[in-house]
Order: C-alpha cells, then sequence, then structure tokens
C-alpha cells in the first residue's frame, strides 16, 4: 500500500474519531432550541386541550369536554368545508398555472430570465401586505358594483384564490422549472424521432418524468391552503358574517386558522380550551390529509 493511501485512510479514521467525538457538542445546542421551541410548546398545546384554562399556569384537566365544544361548534364545522373548497380550488388552480408557466418558460423564450424573476417576486412579499394590498386592488373594482369584498361571500372566496395563486404560482414555478430541465434529453429526442406530436410528448414523457416536482408542489399547495392565516385576516377577517337559528354566528369567509385564532383570543376567555382542541384536531386533518397526497403521488412515481 502507497504512503499517500496510507495517509488519506490515516486522515479519514481521524475525521470520523472527531465527528464521534464532538458531534454531540455542536448537535447539543440546536437539538435544545428545536426541543424547547417546538417539541416541548407541542406537548403541552396537546396537553392544554384536555384542559380548561385562561392562562395555562391555572389549567384544569376536564378530559374530553373541550373536544366535544369544538366539534359542537357549528362555526368550526363550516371554516372546515370553506377551508377545503378553498385548498381543493386553489391546488387545481396553482399547479395547473405554475407548471403552464414553468413549461412555456423552458421553451427557449427570449427574456425567460426576467420572467422567472417577475413571477416569483409576489412570495417575496408577506400575506398580511398582500392581504391589504389586494384589498383595495378588489374594493377599487367591486365599489363601482356597490358591494364589496368583505359584504359577499364569493367576492371573499374567490378574492382568496386569486391572492393565493397571484403569490404561490412564481414559488411552484421554480420547483416546476427544476423538474422541467431534469428530463432526459434522450427520452424526448426518442418520442419526436418516433413521430410523436408535442401533446403527446408532454404527457407521455415530460409528466410523468415531473412526477417528483408535482408531488413537492401539490404537498405544498395543500398544507399551504389549509394553514392560510394572515391573507385571510387582511383580506377579509372572516367578514360577511350571518346569524343562525339557533343564535350562532357564522363568519361565512373564516379559514380554519383564523376561525381558531378567533375562538382562542374571542371575548370567552374561557374557551382558551376549545381553541386548543380545535388546533390539535387541525393539525391530524392537516396531517393526514398531506400525508395521505404524499402516498398516493409517490405511488404514481413509482409506477413511471
Amino acid at each position: 500500500m502507497s504512503s499517500a493511501k496510507t495517509k488519506k485512510i490515516t486522515a479519514t479514521s481521524s475525521r470520523v474519531r472527531s465527528i464521534r467525538r464532538w458531534g454531540l457538542l455542536f448537535l447539543g445546542p440546536v437539538t435544545a432550541a428545536f426541543t424547547i421551541g417546538f417539541i416541548w410548546p407541542f406537548i403541552q398545546g396537546i396537553y392544554l386541550s384536555f384542559c380548561q384554562f385562561r392562562l395555562t399556569s391555572d389549567a384544569k384537566f376536564i378530559g374530553l369536554g373541550n373536544y366535544a365544544a369544538a366539534f359542537a361548534d357549528e362555526s368550526f364545522r363550516y371554516s372546515f368545508w370553506y377551508t377545503a373548497a378553498f385548498a381543493v380550488v386553489s391546488l387545481v388552480l396553482i399547479n395547473v398555472l405554475a407548471f403552464a408557466v414553468a413549461y412555456a418558460l423552458t421553451q427557449n423564450l427570449k427574456g425567460s430570465n426576467i420572467f422567472r424573476t417577475v413571477f416569483f417576486a409576489p412570495n417575496l412579499i408577506g400575506g398580511i401586505v398582500l392581504g391589504y394590498i389586494w384589498s383595495m386592488i378588489f374594493d377599487g373594482i367591486l365599489s363601482r358594483y356597490g358591494t364589496s369584498v368583505i359584504l359577499e361571500t364569493k367576492y371573499g372566496f374567490w378574492g382568496l384564490v386569486i391572492l393565493m395563486c397571484w403569490q404561490q404560482v412564481g414559488y411552484m414555478m421554480i420547483i416546476y422549472i427544476a423538474g422541467l430541465q431534469a428530463v432526459p434529453e434522450d427520452m424526448l429526442e426518442a418520442a419526436k424521432i418516433d413521430g410523436a406530436s408535442k401533446s403527446q410528448t408532454l404527457f407521455k414523457v415530460t409528466i410523468p418524468n415531473v412526477m417528483p416536482s408535482i408531488t413537492i408542489c401539490m404537498f405544498l399547495t395543500l398544507t399551504n391552503g389549509f394553514k392560510l392565516f394572515d391573507q385571510n385576516l387582511a383580506l377579509t377577517g372572516g367578514l360577511p358574517f350571518k346569524q343562525l337559528a339557533n343564535g350562532e354566528t357564522v363568519h361565512t369567509t373564516e379559514m380554519l386558522a383564523l376561525n381558531i385564532y378567533n375562538t382562542f383570543y374571542g371575548t370567552a376567555s374561557i374557551a382558551r380550551g376549545t381553541a386548543q382542541a380545535k388546533a390539535v384536531i387541525f393539525f391530524v386533518l392537516v396531517a393526514i390529509m398531506g400525508l395521505a397526497q404524499l402516498a398516493y403521488t409517490r405511488k404514481k412515481e413509482v409506477q413511471q
């Protein structure tokens, strides 16, 4: 064995020993921060969902009462279906538009880099700012017809959809561009030689090879749709509202995250345990749907 090879093996083994010796020292602060900032609050939040409290220090265990109250809350059930409808519509529109833009910008267009920057730029603006900007735009248009984005549910719904598309299409576009650029050139050339049309090449060659990007973008748009909060708060604030026969008030553009927020910080501070139970239910729902979507689309990747 040459001396150079021996030195290389010695250096490698020395690095491995150093990593084993000092690895925990470097991982310690990150692990501690993650535990303090996420793991412990998460566990405490689950515990508080079984308690009645105004402050965390005076929490009193009451069992499943908060969960019963959450499921009995008509506004919470309404917010779930409203959020589900919004998530499905935004998932389809955002992914179709993002893929179309990405496909167009990978066809050797002049100035494609400028267009990529322009489409991505809205993603850099905060949700609250976007909400207020689009609120002024929508109200400036709708005021000519004697209405507003907060006066009719349909305008609030489609206003949120337009806002989310404008903000997220550029981000998803970048992911789709990366996937499109990774499609093997030899497969595209083979399809061209075999006489496949552009549409046949797109659906039979390009899209199957872009399935990993589709999986990621669908997961992000689905979870972002369900977790939407700041844009909802700034654009409509949940308005308008309607009074039910049983006396309950339902805000017709209030999504799940905003419903939880309003429950926790509402006038009845005794309902904070109910809000915490709603948050746990919310987490479970988003986790289940996100994992189910990942499992389904990844299966498509395997088939390809």
